[in-house]
């Protein structure tokens, strides 16, 4: 599908801003063609593309060069002109190497047309009877015609915000096809969260997608109505500036860069981050919460229950793609029988005790250490958009078993006993043995998962940094089955996975 977008009176200011907006949605492999006479702003917008992606100091024209390459923290860009090239030379210059890994940034791009791919976007720049602004027509070709309509979809958004004039920069996401922007106006900063909708992976049960079987979030609602649930308890969730709920747009406060991680090696204790952390899930225990979820000016939103079919689907990732990653081989379907059968009583008993809001992805990448707050509002909040109602243990031990951060066993022991404390002195039904065995239950079961997902994401995706963390992972995971409550179920794992201290090259 191909698009086009055209911009009138455009300015040197719109044009950098312009510039800002693309640079934010751009990935390897890219190719933007600029065309339009001489003087028409072809080399100025460049300029302002290859700045706004990161590459520092001057911009030369590559007139002389025909080719100027920058290395940038997201991936080279090759900056080339191409008006004194004749076509017949253009194979004499690897323009294909540019590509890999890449973006090409091609002025005069109408000179290499037989070479140019067809997933690309091209603008046309011409002057006006104004001398200081210029029309643009950009033409998106290939795959490139959703992805301009969704670039127009996000200017339009933001011009109807506070943040308009706002010059965007790109942020590290996560492993989700969802995208950041840090908008910067004068001495206000902004997220800007893309997130459009997903389609739907193939039926694996039921007809239904493995994002509808575990009840992952498929627009932004989740996300605004989560966000105010929370800051309602007076928790830092970000606050929410503006929103596109049907487009996938959020702008949202801009918590800082302080990750957990981030504090801890500029000597914040693990002792006192983590013990915030837990203070956090106290307070959101303590408050009872239905699961309906008020969203000024648009319908209310119905929290999903983290039932026991969503966690055993979720802890068979381990042996849909860890156990095969393992052994080289897909597993047995009687081994697959028997591990079905000993998760489903225990998931089943979990998955309805102690219900509260679950936020699911409680852990170092998605807390911020806001030191310059008070109490409970140190602790930054993000990526809740999956929450659910469901076992309040399930979110205590994403945090004290960090998939990302060593938890020395004996802190992880001295917060969840303190935790019990707090939950005890409240509640004279609470019961921390039967806690700690939910604790364990889930922890077994959310390792599981993990363990899954990062063998997916080096198998499937070639994301092999996700590998570094598995021996910890498994590790956690065997803390878990030690409990007695899961013997049986830690006698399985004992026999079919090696033990963390000794995993064999993964076949992945």
């Amino acid at each position: 599908m191909n698009a086009n977008w055209t911009l009138d009176d455009v300015d040197l200011v719109q044009l950098d801003r312009l510039a800002s907006r693309l640079a934010i949605t751009l990935k390897p492999g890219d190719v933007i063609g600029l065309q339009g006479p001489l003087g028409a702003g072809k080399t100025t917008f460049a300029r302002a593309l290859i700045s706004r992606l990161g590459a520092g100091g001057e911009v030369p024209s590559p007139s002389f060069a025909l080719i100027q390459s920058y290395e940038t923290d997201r991936f080279p860009i090759h900056h080339c002109d191409f008006y004194r090239v004749e076509p017949a030379d253009l194979e004499q210059l690897g323009l294909e190497d540019l590509l890999d890994g890449g973006v090409a940034i091609l002025e005069w791009a109408d000179r290499a047309k037989d070479w140019l791919p067809e997933d690309r976007l091209d603008i046309a720049m011409d002057e006006t009877a104004e001398p200081n602004l210029r029309r643009l027509v950009l033409a998106g070709h290939g795959t490139w015609g959703e992805r301009l309509k969704r670039l127009r979809e996000l200017c339009e958004f933001l011009s109807d915000t506070d943040y308009a004039e706002a010059a965007s920069d790109y942020l590290q996401g996560d492993a989700s096809a969802r995208s950041y922007a840090r908008l910067q106006l004068g001495h206000r900063d902004a997220i800007l969260m893309n997130s459009p909708k997903a389609p739907d992976g193939p039926p694996i049960r039921g007809g239904k997608p493995y994002s509808q079987l575990v009840h992952l979030a498929e627009d932004v609602t989740p996300f605004v109505a989560v966000a105010g649930a929370l800051r309602e308890r007076g928790l830092s969730a970000p606050a929410i500036y503006a929103f596109d709920l049907e487009r996938g747009f959020i702008l949202l406060e801009d918590l800082g860069d302080t990750t957990f991680k981030r504090a801890l090696d500029s000597g914040t204790s693990m002792h006192e981050l983590y013990g915030a952390a837990a203070d956090v899930l106290l307070a959101i225990v303590a408050e009872p919460q239905g699961d309906i979820l008020a969203i000024e000016g648009a319908r209310p939103y119905r929290l999903p229950h983290y039932d026991a079919d969503a966690l055993l689907t979720e802890a068979t990732l381990l042996i849909d793609w860890f156990w095969p990653a393992v052994h080289g081989r897909p597993m047995p379907d009687s081994v697959r029988e028997q591990f079905a059968g000993l998760w489903r009583p225990l998931l089943k008993a979990a998955a309805s005790e102690d219900q509260t809001i679950v936020l699911r992805d409680y852990h170092s990448p998605n807390l911020m250490w806001l030191k310059e707050r008070q109490g409970l509002r140190k602790v930054g909040i993000l990526d809740f958009q999956d929450a659910l109602v469901g076992c309040a243990a399930y979110d205590l031990v994403s945090v004290l078993q960090d998939a990302r951060l060593d938890m020395p066993e004996a802190l992880e022991a001295e917060h969840l006993a303190r935790y019990c404390a707090a939950r005890s002195a409240k509640d004279k039904q609470f019961s921390s043995d039967r806690f700690k065995t939910l604790y364990a239950t889930l922890g077994a079961q959310r390792n599981s998962k993990i363990l899954g997902i990062f063998a997916r994401l080096a198998k499937r995706d070639g994301k092999r940094g996700y590998l570094t963390h598995i021996p910890r992972v498994a590790r956690y995971l065997a803390r878990d089955l030690e409990h007695p409550a899961l013997a049986e179920l830690g006698a399985w794992y004992k026999r079919e996975l090696p033990d963390a201290e000794s995993l064999p090259t993964l076949s992945l």
